[in-house]
């Protein structure tokens, strides 16, 4: 039994068509402009990945200006 992909279900939704000359191995005209797509999604993931790093040292670096906070504060009060 052979596997079963999103993207497959994606083609099949799209274009019964389409997903019928795929699995007879036709090759799409448009390699090109699919070519564009996927470097496209790509560049995307490495954004994705790069805002979620930048949210992780804003929050790492909120925690720590706090516990400076903390440590000075209790340093104030206590003599």
């Amino acid at each position: 039994m052979r596997t079963i992909r999103a993207s497959e279900l994606g083609v099949f939704t799209f274009c019964k068509l389409a997903w019928q000359l795929r699995l007879q191995g036709v090759e799409n005209e448009n390699q090109a402009e699919m070519a564009a797509g996927t470097a496209f999604h790509a560049r995307h993931a490495r954004q994705v990945w790069a805002g979620r790093a930048l949210r992780l040292a804003g929050w790492v670096l909120f925690l720590l200006a706090v516990a400076v906070l903390v440590a000075w504060m209790t340093e104030q009060l206590l003599p």
